[in-house]
């Protein structure tokens, strides 16, 4: 569980509280509150008007296109497995290879097969050949053992498994712990509904043991669902280490922990405020805690009341003044708590309360003495000046209540009614009730004076949907200061460095004020707290409470006897109820994972973790307490690397909650869903129902044929495409629809590769022997060199999105739209193409490296995209192997991952820059083919270049001819050159410009016609150009342009804009040419 940022409880506390507040906003040391600054009213102003903005976009009819206006796709027919391979076994790539890629096909029996066969444990990674004696290891952040799948976990699990596979096939030793959490309250609010609903019986009407029996029972049936979904990922976990927190080893760790730190005095227990859900009678903390804007009076349903409940009112009213004829005016939107003032608080230099100094006001119901004090800490320049304290039911006033040594009246209780100390007219009533009563009351003894619209922040319980109510209770607490700071001199020294670098700062900030941890949760779920309230004998009740605590009952009887001198058995000990707070077990993972505080072998191997990846939003409740409790029970950081990823968002910039309707279930993106499927999940998710009706249009718009079938590959690949250590990150549909197209392409890649070699025509050469022998065999080689010395660069800083752009732009580009086509006329009839005048012999050696290459280029571009699409790489690596030079090992996920040394012979810079020029050529000659509108015809090329352009269009010759669709190629150099010819094209030629010293000519029937048409043609491009550009150019001169756009949509259109220009450029240097021929002519 999370615990509250104390500026929002604060924030919360003052609004209710009224428009007159104290100034500081330092939570308590012991509070259950972490510190951090209060959001101000422009603040969530802001972000309200970001809310409805987004919710009208969706409800707009003229929504602005954000990314895609509705996923277009098409059903692709589905093509099943069929082979009987009984669950464990090898899949039989035997079988004849389907025509089209299809994932429910590829995805099937692959994972059962890697698990049965040990692949994950680190103990099978010792046998590679490639292995090397160094560990990698890290746990996944535990799923909650009630959830389902959400895209945030499907991220994580991708990036994760990226990295995880990386380093196996590197031939480290590589333990990536699966794990589940307990989480106690939601746990234990599923398994109550479901025996209300089954049993119609609650909690109460259970003893705690028979409870906890029905938990278990609910948890062994249903709790490992979620492993099920980490497999249908693909996640290559190591399952045999899988732990649960409840786990009896785990539960050991958690007692250990709790026993040294209560030894090292850093666990206390201590009477404080606690953020309360009275429907869940618990204290809960941020993680179950929402904030609620509201901007004016808003009606809301609240648990337990019949009629909704009014919030964002403020009512303000008089306490007389005893001896005085005068008033002291308060305001709160909370009236009911009124009965718990105890003083009223106003600024020393306050002119107008100057007189009231030392003087009392009268409580109007119980006629007590409320004094007024003066305080520094009081704003004068807020509403009256005045301030009611109520130290028993606000954070602020509490603080107060400490300096002026005043009494703590709970006039709320634990259930939400009020208590017996509001008297018997109000003793029983639920809180909100009365408040009702109380504003009538005051306005009966006409000091009522009036309400008000005010905006607030409400804390909503993210489980119950209750109003949380901050309570004083006695709970225990973790002393956060002395490791918070060891924590910070951790990054500072570089034993712990957390990626993004940007995140040090915040990281700093947070830890230097950070409060004391209240870890009590008053559940039965969970891990009972090792404490004991000690009895003594002839004890009497008046006494301080006496506490001690122990791995066992009997050692904290022992203990106790100790410390009071008496016999163990005169003793009675009472366990405390109360369970840990969730975080506390979670915090313990990466070692307790390993079987502290044993010295395990594990222990000793894999501590402390390589690296922890997990969501930027847990850096604080999950992070920090990770790095101070591992810190202080092992003497190490628990692990030497934190990677954050971002946030993922709708396509409208929400994030994704369940409260908003928006959460996208990642099993509906692999198998596919209807529109009709998704709408009803939204209507079974008890949404508010304006929130239910955007969440609907939303749908509707974004899927109006529902969501295709993308498949686990895609999805993953999608997910990893981002830039996950940027910006929040904004994941469309059509971005894995895109990585499902891929898919394909690797597909029939594959497919075109294996028609080639099981011809038997060419035989595959080793890598270490295949040594390219045209251009364009050293240009692709040269190529995968330079991706793979990428791959190895991303992977290195931990930019999956690097390393998955380069391997598209490879597989993608260069295999699919330059070297397949390049090959095409190579392997046909020989009397075609470009190598009609090459002998028999030479054109064999020819095609027999160029499948070498194309083999290698394959094979090793699908053990480079291993890590991301585990799936169709090991498929296609299959049927592709037996076909290779030598045996390879039994699955790709074992194999090398390929490392630029072993491509040192394949590199061949020149090639690489002297094809960007050819590959110019090409895009400028089919161009100038389609505003020709040619399709079937193959017209002679000029190319009137430089002598050093000749050289290079002679080399790659064969590349251009092919790929430019031409019937011939001349080259003509005007400024001469050894070997060239100094012809100029034929007239009526239509042109095209590479650069300024390239210019092409296609010669076509009715040339000067051609001239003029191609004029006309481009210069209707440029004006279309031109005021697109335009467009783009008004959003960026607008006055709050960099308010307005987040970064990644800046670069976005920086991006578009910079290709607009270029574009630009080109046409009018082509208009220029032109003319001048015209003119000339």
């Amino acid at each position: 569980m999370r615990m509250w940022k104390g500026g929002r409880v604060l924030a919360v506390s003052l609004a209710q509280r009224g428009t007159a507040r104290l100034c500081s906003s330092k939570a308590s040391k012991h509070s259950s509150i972490s510190s951090s600054q209060p959001n101000s009213a422009r603040a969530q102003a802001e972000k309200h008007k970001r809310t409805t903005r987004r919710e009208t976009a969706i409800l707009s009819n003229q929504n602005e296109k954000v990314e895609d206006e509705g996923v277009k796709w098409t059903e692709k027919e589905r093509i099943v497995y069929t082979a009987q391979t009984p669950p464990g076994e090898k899949k039989d790539t035997s079988v004849p290879f389907p025509a089209s890629y299809c994932p429910e096909y590829v995805e099937s029996s692959w994972y059962q097969w890697w698990e049965k066969e040990g692949f994950f444990s680190p103990e099978q990674q010792e046998r590679p050949a490639h292995a090397v004696d160094r560990n990698f290891s890290l746990c996944i952040p535990p799923p909650n053992v009630t959830g389902t799948l959400h895209l945030g976990h499907a991220l994580t699990v991708a990036i994760e498994d990226a990295l995880v596979r990386w380093r196996r096939m590197q031939g480290y030793k590589v333990v990536w712990v699966p794990g589940c959490d307990h989480a106690g309250i939601a746990t234990q609010t599923v398994v109550e509904r479901m025996l209300l609903r089954e049993k119609g019986k609650r909690r109460q009407d259970f003893t705690r043991e028979e409870f906890l029996q029905e938990v278990w029972r609910w948890k062994n049936e249903k709790g490992d669902e979620i492993y099920e979904q980490l497999r249908r990922l693909g996640a290559s976990l190591d399952w045999k280490r899988a732990c649960f927190t409840m786990d009896p080893g785990f539960s050991r760790a958690v007692t250990e922990a709790f026993v040294r730190l209560s030894d090292s005095d850093l666990i206390y227990r201590s009477e404080a405020l606690v953020n309360w859900s009275c429907s869940l009678e618990s204290a809960i903390s941020d993680i179950e805690v929402d904030s609620l804007e509201l901007s004016k009076k808003t009606m809301l349903s609240v648990p337990g009341y019949d009629n909704k409940v009014e919030f964002g009112t403020m009512f303000s009213f008089a306490y007389p003044v005893e001896g005085h004829d005068g008033e002291v005016i308060v305001s709160t939107t909370r009236p009911e708590t009124m009965l718990g003032d105890v003083a009223v608080a106003v600024h020393p230099d306050d002119p107008r309360f100057q007189s009231l100094h030392g003087k009392q006001c009268i409580h109007p119901f119980t006629n007590k003495l409320l004094p007024i004090i003066t305080d520094t800490m009081v704003d004068m320049e807020l509403g009256t000046g005045a301030v009611k304290v109520t130290p028993a039911h606000d954070h602020a006033d509490f603080l107060l209540s400490k300096r002026h040594s005043l009494p703590h009246v709970t006039v709320i209780g634990g259930d939400g009614r009020m208590t017996p100390l509001c008297g018997e007219w109000l003793e029983g009533v639920k809180r909100f009730d009365a408040r009702q009563q109380v504003v009538d009351a005051l306005a009966e003894k006409k000091l009522f004076r009036g309400k008000k619209v005010h905006a607030m922040t409400l804390p909503i319980c993210s489980r119950s949907g209750d109003v949380i109510e901050p309570l004083l209770k006695k709970q225990w607490f973790v002393r956060c200061d002395g490791m918070a700071k060891r924590a910070i001199q951790a990054v500072e020294d570089g034993q712990l460095e957390i990626l993004p670098h940007s995140y040090t700062k915040t990281w700093n900030n947070w830890l230097s004020n950070i409060s004391d941890w209240c870890i009590s949760r008053q559940l039965w779920w969970g891990h009972q707290i090792p404490a004991y309230q000690v009895e003594l004998p002839h004890s009497t009740n008046d006494k301080e409470e006496q506490w001690v605590w122990g791995r066992t009952e009997d050692e904290a009887r022992q203990r106790a006897a100790v410390i009071h001198g008496v016999k163990p058995e005169d003793i009675t000990l009472t366990q405390d109820p109360d369970v840990l707070d969730t975080w506390f077990s979670s915090g313990l993972f990466p070692f307790a994972m390993l079987g502290w505080p044993e010295q395990t072998s594990d222990l000793q191997l894999y501590y402390p973790n390589s690296i922890l990846e997990t969501g930027s939003d847990l850096i604080f409740f999950w992070v920090a307490r990770m790095v101070m409790l591992g810190t202080e029970l092992t003497g190490q950081v628990p692990f030497k690397q934190v990677l954050l990823h971002s946030l993922v968002r709708d396509k409208y910039g929400r994030k994704m909650s369940k409260s908003l309707g928006n959460v996208i279930d990642p099993l509906d993106v692999i198998h596919g869903i209807s529109l009709e499927r998704l709408q009803e999940k939204v209507k079974t998710g008890n949404l508010d129902p304006r929130e239910q009706t955007v969440a609907m249009e939303a749908q509707r718009k974004d899927f109006p044929k529902g969501i295709p079938q993308c498949g686990t590959d895609a999805l993953r690949f999608a997910l990893c495409s981002h830039r996950i250590q940027g910006e929040d990150i904004s994941l469309s549909i059509s971005k894995v629809l895109s990585s499902r197209h891929f898919c394909n392409k690797m597909w029939q890649t594959v497919r075109f590769t294996l028609g080639i070699l099981a011809d038997g025509r060419t035989q595959v050469g080793t890598l270490e022997k295949t040594q390219p022998l045209s251009s364009m065999d050293r240009w692709l080689c040269s190529k995968l060199y330079s991706t793979v010395v990428q791959c190895e660069q991303g992977f290195a800083a931990y930019k999956t999105n690097a390393v998955t752009a380069a391997l598209y732009s490879f597989w993608l580009h260069s295999i699919c739209d330059i070297y397949l086509e390049y090959m095409k006329p190579l392997l046909g009839p020989q009397d075609e193409g470009p190598h009609v005048h090459i002998d028999t012999e030479h054109r064999n050696r020819m095609r027999q490296v160029a499948t070498s290459v194309l083999y290698h280029s394959v094979s090793m571009s699908l053990a480079l995209l291993s890590p991301f699409m585990p799936f169709i790489t090991e498929e296609l690596w299959q049927r592709l192997q037996p076909l290779g030079p030598s045996a390879a090992g039994a699955s790709l996920c074992l194999q090398p991952y390929p490392c630029s040394a072993q491509l040192e012979h394949w590199h061949f810079p020149e090639e690489e820059r002297d094809f960007h020029m050819v590959q110019e050529v090409i895009r400028v000659a089919r161009s100038l083919r389609a505003q020709c509108g040619m399709t079937r015809e193959k017209p002679a090329m000029w190319a009137v270049c430089s002598p050093s352009q000749a050289q290079i269009l002679l080399r790659f010759e064969s590349a251009v001819w092919t790929l430019s669709r031409i019937s011939s190629l001349h080259i003509s150099c005007p400024e001469g050159g050894e070997g060239l010819s100094s012809t100029p094209p034929p007239k009526g030629s239509i042109v095209g410009v590479v650069d300024q010293t390239c210019q092409l000519h296609l010669h076509i029937e009715g040339g000067l016609h051609s001239e003029k048409q191609m004029v006309s043609q481009l210069s209707h491009r440029r004006e279309k150009l031109l005021s697109k550009l335009e467009k783009i150019l008004c959003r960026t001169r607008a006055p709050n342009y960099l308010q307005k756009f987040p970064e990644r949509q800046r670069e976005q259109m920086e991006s578009k804009m910079s290709a607009l220009q270029q574009e630009v450029k080109n046409i009018e240097e082509q208009l220029r040419v032109l003319q001048e021929i015209q003119m000339a002519d």
